[in-house]
């Protein structure tokens, strides 16, 4: 039986990327396969040829550009098996690896989709161009060099504002305090993105937040675990912030969770048509490792017994729901929150042609207890709302099981689906939208004080979303 260093050696990177918050869990094939070759449905193919001749043929203006026809149908065909699967061209092949990699050439922001249409600016990376140029969590980006971004695909955004070192883009920004629309001229340069953040909150007590799972991810946890615990060698409680996170590479959610619990524990399984895709990862540096040299071979060891609770959200998704249900199927912490995204499902990338690469979903993931997150997310063990008075925008966000034609859930009735009240939803609408966005981790962040106050064993403030909007 090969070991598992020589399974992940053949079955290669098994990564979490996101675009929008939803995630997706990709195994890049590092060997050659010999593609299945079914019987062709030759009528079928006639009709695509058929249909390809009319365009060329008949179309209001010439189409010249043929391999650009086809790649939009190749596109359609992969597109249409399930929300995740995809094709990819050059560019977008570049830009998931350089996700992966956590760093890229651009301006420095994390950015969303906002409800008007616009590109929501969700933080500045810290020393960043954007940041250094006076870009702020909350800005709404209107228009990239001049070009309308409103309705158009957030990817169009993205390309748009990156590109080389040293070259300058401009953005027109609206602002809440601001009278009229802002610009911003910005020089790209690489940007290096720190995946983990943490401090101690009060004495005894400390905040851990992984914001994606990158190659250098195991390094910064481990290295600001070593800094809490030499600011405080005696903490008493620990809080992991995985919400909005929307995924990274498996090593990294592997090892994270690998980091509290017992050496050598399951931490997820993987199960599809194919062999290879059958397999289940434990935490050992064979599963996590992604380079020479075991991150967590030093950590303290109070950090297998420190209690814990796992902060998540609507937008925790993927990798970051493996971290959080593995915690939670070993009872090591209490999971609170909002019920995740419920994305349960693995994307292997498999090259096709020169320059281009099919996206395609070959397996589902299933929690150490054999649970399907697919469609379902992780329910909280308490489920407390961001806010004091209300759970946000959580409530009307997109979920794995509103998108079309979702991988369905194979062991779980699927659960969380929002009934449908226009009415109460278009009030909580109105009503956080002229809400202050939250920073994680500051003195207003009312779900890590709850965290705290269950450390502590205190009462924690539960939800009082209305019932029509739980998820």
């Amino acid at each position: 039986m090969a070991s598992t260093l020589q399974r992940i050696q053949q079955t290669g990177l098994i990564a979490v990327g996101a675009v929008l918050g939803v995630a997706i869990t990709m195994q890049f094939s590092a060997l050659a396969q010999k593609p299945v070759e079914p019987a062709l449905p030759l009528d079928a193919l006639r009709q695509l040829s058929d249909a390809y001749g009319v365009i060329k043929a008949d179309y209001v203006d010439p189409v010249a550009d043929d391999k650009a026809l086809l790649q939009e149908a190749t596109s359609g065909m992969v597109a249409s098996l399930d929300p995740h699967s995809a094709f990819l061209d050059r560019k977008s092949y570049r830009a998931l690896r350089e996700g992966t990699a956590g760093k890229f050439v651009g301006l420095g922001i994390e950015i969303s989709q906002s409800d008007e249409g616009y590109v929501r600016i969700v933080a500045p990376i810290e020393d960043s161009p954007a940041a250094l140029a006076g870009i702020k969590p909350g800005d709404l980006v209107t228009h990239v060099d001049g070009i309308a971004v409103r309705g158009a695909p957030i990817d169009d955004a993205v390309r748009r504002m990156r590109g080389e070192p040293g070259t300058q883009v401009t953005l027109t920004v609206l602002r809440t305090a601001a009278p009229a629309p802002l610009k911003f001229t910005i020089t790209r340069a690489e940007i290096v993105q720190k995946s983990v953040k943490g401090a101690l909150v009060e004495p005894g007590y400390a905040w851990l937040r992984i914001a994606q799972f990158q190659e250098p991810t195991l390094d910064d946890l481990a290295s600001k675990i070593a800094a809490l615990y030499r600011q405080d060698p005696h903490i008493k409680g620990l809080v992991l912030d995985l919400r909005n996170d929307p995924g990274g590479l498996l090593q990294g959610a592997v090892g994270a969770a690998a980091a509290f619990l017992p050496k050598g524990a399951e931490i997820v399984s993987t199960n599809g048509q194919r062999a290879d895709s059958r397999q289940r990862f434990y935490g050992t540096p064979q599963d996590y490792m992604l380079k020479n040299g075991d991150a967590l071979a030093t950590l303290p060891a109070g950090l297998k017994s420190v209690p814990m609770v796992v902060l998540v959200n609507t937008g925790s998704a993927s990798a970051s729901e493996i971290v959080a249900g593995a915690l939670q199927d070993y009872k090591r912490a209490t999971v609170i929150g909002s019920q995740t995204f419920g994305k349960g499902s693995v994307q292997t990338i498999r090259p096709v042609g020169k320059d281009a690469a099919v996206k395609l979903t070959t397996a589902r993931y299933y929690t150490p207890s054999g649970r399907s997150i697919q469609a379902s997310g992780i329910v909280p063990d308490l489920r407390v709302s961001e806010y004091s008075d209300s759970d946000g925008m959580n409530p009307l966000r997109m979920r794995e099981a509103d998108l079309d034609h979702h991988l369905s859930n194979d062991r779980n009735k699927e659960a969380g689906v929002r009934a449908d009240d226009l009415e109460a939803e278009t009030r909580l609408y109105v009503r956080e939208l002229a809400r202050k966005p939250l920073e994680f981790g500051s003195p207003d962040d009312f779900q890590l004080a709850q965290a705290i106050r269950h450390l502590k064993g205190q009462q924690v403030q539960l939800s009082t979303t209305p019932a029509a909007l739980v998820r």
